[in-house]
């Protein structure tokens, strides 16, 4: 197989890389660590302006799986903030793939122009990865629907213009039947959102809903069918719109403080940053691999836990090998004096382990990888 990209794609990735250069300054990037916000207004513009979002959301722009790849691998690489694009252009291609005309014209336009966000109202304080357990409730008053719960995890709540919110409509049959997805304004009257700041230093909301109205035009796909609404994000999640290559600016970081300390010539500290590189470049064909399905107009669910598990276990791995080879130093944040890579290592051990639970946890991958691929029984 021929892995050379063509010129076009060459092309394009130039054009990112200058996009990214213009807009992607170190104060940008230091803003974003302080902040927890991972999300780049300029960026998005810049994107949006030069027609890449469009592009690049699956079923609706040039439908190329490369350049999807393309995109995201040199956003992650950069260590741009793209936490926010990558949920926006997600949710445009549910929109495409399960929404409406009247909500494709009223909602997409805004998306890909890089002018609003999108947040995900999935989990619950007290269902985290057993999204078909929540209890947020959609009811049917008059020809409204009336919404009542919380939700968790609700990252860029604090700046998106539109969310997607999935609901209980339906008590009376299983729990993974009775869902239904709705996307609405942010500023719709009835929403509180309350920040939540983990320890990786990204900032996520926790979400509440109180008597908010909706019309039927909120619906996103079809009434108690919101889990196959919530499917089609997942499949586009996992494996595709970043998250597969943390490894890379990890390691760049590392090699540049190593080689100044001179930790650089020690074989073992050789054999891992060689390790971390093999694992980023499986990490590189097994997101190109779920891309192409997306790309193609497929759904990879499956393809997509593969690569999600492999990745961020890596990442996590390699990370964790890097800062025991640091020592103290490894422990220091950005900042500090003293502080490996510039705070980096600290900072890449305490983000590595968030990226093996959202977007479904390793567990849930492996049950996903175990019934569907190797047709094992049912843990549940």
């Amino acid at each position: 197989m021929d892995f050379t990209l063509s010129n076009d794609v060459v092309e394009f990735r130039a054009a990112i890389r200058s996009i990214i250069a213009e807009t992607v300054t170190p104060e940008v990037v230091d803003e974003m660590h302080r902040s927890g916000t991972f999300d780049l207004p300029a960026l998005n513009l810049a994107l949006g302006a030069a027609g890449y979002i469009e592009r690049a959301v699956p079923g609706l722009g040039k439908g190329d799986p490369v350049e999807l790849w393309v995109l995201f691998n040199e956003l992650e690489k950069a260590g741009a903030p793209f936490d926010g694009l990558a949920i926006n252009i997600m949710i445009a291609g549910v929109v495409v793939a399960v929404g409406t005309d009247e909500q494709k014209a009223r909602i997409l336009p805004s998306i890909i122009s890089g002018e609003a966000g999108v947040c995900m109202g999935y989990s619950e304080p007290d269902h985290g990865s057993d999204v078909a357990s929540i209890t947020t409730r959609a009811v049917r008053d008059g020809d409204e629907w009336m919404i009542n719960g919380a939700k968790m995890w609700t990252t860029m709540a604090h700046k998106a213009t539109w969310l997607i919110l999935l609901t209980r409509t339906n008590t009376e049959v299983p729990k993974h039947k009775g869902l239904t997805m709705f996307i609405m304004p942010m500023d719709t009257p009835g929403i509180t959102v309350e920040p939540v700041h983990t320890m990786a230093t990204e900032r996520t909301n926790a979400t509440w809903y109180d008597d908010v109205r909706v019309g039927d035009d909120a619906v996103l796909g079809e009434v108690n069918s919101g889990w196959r609404t919530m499917t089609v994000a997942l499949a586009f999640e996992r494996g595709v719109m970043g998250g597969t290559n943390a490894g890379v600016p990890l390691l760049r970081h590392f090699r540049l403080w190593a080689d100044k300390v001179g930790l650089s010539a020690d074989p073992f500290v050789r054999y891992q940053m060689a390790r971390t590189a093999i694992d980023m470049q499986v990490a590189t064909l097994l997101t190109q691999r779920s891309a192409w399905i997306a790309g193609s107009g497929g759904l990879p669910g499956l393809e997509g836990s593969m690569t999600k598990l492999f990745a961020t276990e890596a990442y996590q791995r390699s990370v964790r090998a890097f800062q025991e080879m640091a020592g103290s130093s490894g422990l220091l944040q950005f900042h500090e004096p003293g502080a490996a890579a510039d705070g980096f290592i600290d900072y890449d051990a305490r983000h590595a382990p968030v990226t093996t639970i959202y977007g479904g946890t390793s567990e849930i991958q492996r049950n996903n990888i175990a019934e569907r691929h190797l047709r094992l029984p049912k843990a549940r």
